[in-house]
């Protein structure tokens, strides 16, 4: 039947195609009822827009089986909650990608996000659903990452149907009711629904797939640009030569055979060690503070998780206890005065064994080390406009910029 065909919307089979989903897929039933349907003969399925609003075919409805349908509601909305429109216009902007092909690609991109692991377990998929593995992809990556690795071709000119809305890959389309439109969601609106499935699904993950338990963590602590810039900083310093190394004898040297009588230790690498000096000085506000400890929790995961292998420094004008991080929950990041991390850098330092990487967490208003320290430097600066590096007894006051031996990285930006 085609999708122009007479017919009245069945809302009957519509929602209890949706109830269905809801039952098979308890986690997503806060969305799932969130969504407001409208009726159009303009879209080939379903689809959705960034404004919470599920466009149904009449024809489409009329000639799918109840439990099918109940798959495509799940899709649908799991282009929404994982923010998929928003992702597509972060990416296209980022890479120059304009027209209604690259959106195409995006959406078919999204959709192998999603069906990798929709289906099943309840739910019946479409024979025509899009799958990472009919594209030759891997399963289980984001949306950002298919994108780098396929582009549109003859393999994928029989998706040239597909639509998902705007709310798949934020392209506008004609049928869209745009954000002044009935029953669309605000901002706020659509973050308390994703906050309470992404507390479902923390709450009671069960069976719940891999993408899904991933998606919720995040939801929760959201990963930030700044995180990735600041764990690919360490893990840079950390892979350096000499960072990480030491001599054992626990496995002798080859060499120890061209000196007759002598053993050789050998040259070994350990998991680093990284030392977070926080800036608690009064100049840093208490949201930065509660910032600073997220990303010490990010630079555990940068070292592959080894809390007991990273250690806290607070310091103002004067270096506190030196916490380490296995007891990271409990620590205080006492201060209020003003600011000289040179303390820090010491304490850091003389605190054995000594730290492979010194992360620096700061407003930057700081006088630094005159020299370089025996290990590499990490310095993530909280982003500071013209206003705040006032200084109301110092107006010409200009903070000095990290030294050049710091890897810098904006957190925030």
């Amino acid at each position: 039947m085609s999708p122009d065909a007479p017919g009245a919307l069945d809302l009957d089979k519509l929602f209890a195609a949706r109830l269905h989903a809801a039952r098979v897929r308890p986690y997503l039933a806060t969305a799932l009822f969130a969504l407001h349907t409208v009726e159009s003969r303009r879209v080939p399925t379903m689809a959705v827009d960034r404004h919470w609003r599920c466009y149904v075919s009449p024809a489409f409805v009329d000639r799918t089986p109840v439990e099918e349908l109940a798959g495509v509601w799940v899709h649908e909305v799991s282009h929404l909650l994982r923010d998929h429109h928003g992702r597509g216009d972060r990416y296209a902007r980022a890479h120059g990608l304009t027209g209604p092909a690259e959106r195409l690609r995006m959406n078919i991109a999204a959709d192998c996000e999603i069906n990798d692991d929709a289906f099943g377990d309840g739910l019946v998929g479409p024979e025509d659903a899009v799958t990472p593995e009919a594209l030759g992809l891997p399963a289980g990556r984001l949306m950002e990452e298919y994108l780098r690795r396929f582009r549109l071709s003859a393999h994928t000119e029989s998706l040239a149907w597909l639509d998902c809305g705007s709310g798949a890959d934020g392209l506008d389309r004609e049928w869209d009711l745009g954000p002044d439109g009935a029953h669309g969601l605000s901002t706020q609106e659509r973050d308390a629904v994703r906050f309470r499935v992404a507390q479902g699904i923390n709450g009671r993950p069960g069976n719940t797939p891999q993408g899904w338990k991933r998606w919720a963590e995040e939801a929760f602590h959201p990963s930030q640009p700044w995180r990735d810039l600041l764990g690919a900083a360490i893990r840079s310093a950390v892979s350096g030569s000499g960072a990480g190394e030491d001599y054992s004898y626990g496995r002798p040297s080859r060499r120890s055979a061209g000196v007759p009588g002598a053993v050789l230790p050998s040259l070994r690498r350990r998991p680093p060690r990284v030392s977070v000096v926080i800036d608690t000085s009064g100049s840093v506000s208490d949201a930065e503070l509660g910032s600073a400890l997220l990303e010490v929790a990010s630079i555990s995961r940068a070292v592959g998780g080894r809390r007991d292998l990273v250690t806290v420094v607070p310091c103002d004008a004067a270096a506190r206890i030196v916490h380490p991080l296995c007891r990271g929950e409990g620590i205080p990041l006492l201060g209020g005065g003003g600011t000289d991390l040179r303390a820090g850098f010491t304490k850091a330092l003389r605190t054995g064994p000594r730290p492979d990487v010194i992360v620096v967490l700061t407003d930057g208003r700081t006088p630094w080390p005159d020299s370089r320290p025996p290990c590499r430097t990490v310095v993530g600066l909280f982003p500071r406009g013209l206003a705040d590096q006032w200084d109301e007894e110092n107006p010409d006051y200009v903070p000095d910029a990290p030294p050049e031996w710091a890897r810098v990285v904006t957190i925030g930006s």
